[in-house]
């Protein structure tokens, strides 16, 4: 690959990268804002937070060294830093779908109507929110240790043995052991979007079913600006983008994992989709919550206040 295409594809996962870390950043701004004015938090709030981290663990364990390497400089990190960084990357990935599958349904059991079979989950749910993230934390901790010694330093010799990674390198595993490793970390992912579209799905057809029950409330507004409609389309956005980036993401891991020896275009093409989600949430859950989006208008305003 000629050096300007590196340097162009360099800039990207830069620019996504800065991009993805000013929005989990502000939002976690906005968190604190919240917590040092003492104002009341919603119960999926300590679930954004760890979204948050998780965001910012894969971007900058992974956009960091993918943009320096792609700027020409290679051999910069030893066997240990390359072994971390690659292990980061993974459970900050997973503990971002994790996050984003729980806050899907949590929700979808919020919402749920009083007769329904969900109805005595409401108040259990939130006794286990604490519990549930940091499961998911323990378990992406567990699992990603498979990758660990399979990760070494980037070297000039050796290629053969070695699968290349831009920054650093990777052994070659036997066909056997490259299944079982592609499917170890692409299982979590598959179940996680699974429940997604489960927990989405179901919120929209609750929406549906309250908007046509409440249809002669707005008689005199038109459908559009419904408050169940506009709800119903944020959480569409918000599914269809996190199942197709990470549907995306997974075949690029799939490839990446399995092919002897990948090419450089696919690598870093796998480092950008892989970074697409923990930089363009932020600003989906800004959509969701407005208040969020409004930060410095509304701690101008407390400020105000006597």
């Amino acid at each position: 690959m000629a050096a300007s295409d590196e340097v162009a594809l360099g800039i990207i996962i830069l620019s996504q990268t800065v991009v993805g870390v000013l929005g989990n950043s502000s939002l976690l701004l906005h968190y604190l804002v919240l917590y040092f004015t003492g104002s009341k938090v919603r119960h999926t709030d300590l679930i954004l937070q760890h979204l948050i981290v998780a965001n910012l663990l894969a971007l900058l364990c992974r956009g960091v060294p993918q943009t320096v390497a792609a700027f020409g400089v290679k051999d910069f990190l030893s066997d240990a830093g390359c072994q971390l960084l690659f292990y980061l990357h993974r459970v900050g990935r997973g503990v971002s779908i994790g996050s984003t599958c729980l806050l899907s349904v949590f929700q979808a059991i919020k919402i749920s109507p009083e007769d329904s079979s969900c109805s005595e989950l409401k108040v259990k749910a939130r006794k286990y929110i604490a519990f549930s993230i940091y499961l998911s934390w323990i378990l992406y901790l567990l699992v990603n240790i498979v990758i660990i010694p399979h990760m070494t330093r980037k070297r000039s010799n050796n290629i053969t043995i070695l699968k290349d990674f831009g920054y650093c390198s990777g052994v070659h595993l036997s066909k056997t052991l490259q299944s079982l490793y592609a499917a170890l970390i692409t299982f979590p992912d598959i179940l996680c979007v699974g429940l997604m579209v489960w927990a989405s799905s179901s919120m929209v057809l609750i929406l549906h079913r309250h908007k046509q029950r409440m249809q002669h409330v707005h008689k005199s507004s038109s459908l559009r600006s419904s408050p169940e409609s506009r709800a119903t389309k944020t959480i569409l956005l918000l599914v269809s983008t996190f199942v197709f980036l990470y549907t995306l993401s997974c075949i690029f891991q799939v490839c990446v994992a399995v092919i002897y020896n990948p090419h450089w275009l696919l690598v870093m093409m796998a480092a950008i989709v892989a970074g697409s989600f923990p930089a363009v949430s932020p600003f989906l859950l800004m959509k969701r919550d407005s208040s969020a989006s409004r930060l410095g208008l509304s701690w101008m305003r407390n400020r105000k206040k006597p």
